[in-house]
């Protein structure tokens, strides 16, 4: 097992609305991912990776390492016109990270808050940030738009609403007026490789990579992709999958740069490199990007797997891996807090009381994995709750009186009728999951 001289840098990939068919190491047709595919085959593949069901939940639980229940944001997103962000009370990543001499950067999307300036990322811990506070913003124009009017998602898209608009790009708490017409995706990789190529190597390195895409930008014109990205994908023969099908391919250039700039700095060797999605696609609301979760059920917003099994590698020279090596164990968002803290030389005892779990043992073979249930979420707007236990899985109740709970199939080839759920369990395993859900007490 190789062992490195000095804390590893740690690079997390985030994308965002990524569906679990949408790489090609997953056996998807009609999007080869070739950078993702060499770190899949080459690093660790996560096979049973849960986040949580929509974008600000899973950050938030990235970010503390607990469940959203704990800290008030289980629900939904953060839109950019609410008063509220992630709780002041909890310590984040970065910060803990920049106790034991981490220098913090994060690049791209942030959505965990921004009403007022101590809820930005510069003042939870990261020492750099590049990007965007909120969602939704243009590739090209870096606005964001809203109607003026709450609009339900599941409206038709259109442009005959009122819109609010502002622009939402920014190095720290300063806007960024002179990126218009630059492709987003593209610039995040820049700003990434120029971190990197100026970071000491000497000094650990923490960079949450955290791009927009392939999410749905503007509402009013959602996918967006150059030309360039997107031409070698008129097979597909859908519009709106073509584009998504860009912003997949910017996506895969940019880990494929970023693990170019490591190896030029001299970096690679000891940093350690995990990609994931936040949450699985968007398909059925005015946000949709046209992803594709196939064969797994739901979307994103759902707590089907669908929604919340997304793909996920760790790659490092650490791992001393074999070949197309996989980790089987449950997985879950909250686990990379510990596990990071863990490489960076803490205790994870230190932490707290937490609902994450250091897994690098685990991914090492030097124990059984650490998981034997995770919990989904608790909604009680929404009203409904899931969870995983062993090779079980619950959900009570549903999202949108059950609108999203079908199988997509993969846009552009033929439709195809979806399978009935299956209803029956043996009702003794289902009285189990049931109580387990009772270990979870919301807010606490």
């Amino acid at each position: 097992i190789a062992v490195a001289s000095q804390a590893p840098h740690i690079i997390f990939i985030l994308a965002d609305d990524l569906g679990w068919n949408d790489v090609s190491y997953h056996g998807c047709p009609q999007i080869p991912t070739g950078n993702i595919d060499a770190m899949a085959w080459n690093g660790l593949r996560l096979t049973q990776y849960y986040t949580q069901p929509v974008c600000s939940p899973s950050r938030a639980a990235l970010m503390t390492g607990r469940y959203p229940i704990r800290t008030g944001m289980q629900h939904f997103v953060l839109d950019n016109r609410e008063e509220r962000g992630l709780p002041l009370d909890q310590k984040l990543l970065p910060e803990w990270l920049a106790e034991l001499g981490y220098t913090n950067y994060l690049v791209g999307k942030w959505h965990l808050g921004f009403h007022k300036e101590e809820y930005t990322p510069t003042r939870r811990g990261f020492h750099h940030h590049f990007g965007f506070w909120g969602s939704n913003i243009d590739y090209y124009n870096h606005t964001s738009a809203f109607p003026k009017a709450p609009q339900p998602l599941t409206l038709e898209r259109g442009k005959s609403m009122n819109w609010t608009t502002g622009l939402d790009y920014r190095n720290g708490p300063h806007l960024l007026w002179n990126y218009t017409g630059l492709y987003s995706t593209d610039v995040f990789t820049s700003e990434a490789v120029r971190i990197i190529g100026n970071h000491s190597v000497e000094k650990p390195l923490f960079l949450c990579l955290s791009h927009g895409a392939p999410h749905a930008g503007d509402m009013r014109d959602p996918l967006q992709a150059p030309d360039a990205y997107t031409s070698g994908f008129k097979d597909i023969g859908h519009e709106e999958r073509i584009k998504y099908a860009g912003m997949v391919k910017a996506l895969d250039i940019s880990v494929g740069e970023v693990f170019r700039a490591l190896d030029r700095k001299g970096m690679l060797e000891n940093s350690v490199v995990v990609f994931s999605s936040d949450n699985g696609p968007d398909l059925e609301r005015m946000t949709s990007n046209y992803g594709s979760a196939w064969p797994l059920r739901g979307q994103k917003e759902t707590p089907w797997e669908g929604g919340v099994k997304s793909p996920a590698v760790v790659w490092s020279p650490l791992l001393n891996t074999s070949s197309r090596a996989t980790y089987d164990g449950l997985v879950h968002i909250t686990d990379w807090l510990p596990t990071f803290y863990h490489l960076a030389g803490g205790n994870v005892l230190n932490l707290g009381k937490i609902d994450g779990v250091n897994n690098w043992n685990a991914f090492l073979k030097l124990e059984p994995p650490q998981r034997t249930e995770l919990l989904i979420n608790i909604d009680q707007i929404e009203g409904y709750a899931a969870i995983r236990d062993g090779k079980f899985k619950l959900v009570k109740g549903g999202i949108n009186n059950g609108r999203f709970d079908v199988w997509y199939p993969i846009l552009g080839n033929v439709s195809w009728s979806s399978t009935q759920p299956r209803g029956s369990c043996e009702s003794s395993v289902v009285k189990h999951v049931i109580s387990r859900f009772g270990r979870h007490p919301v807010c606490g």
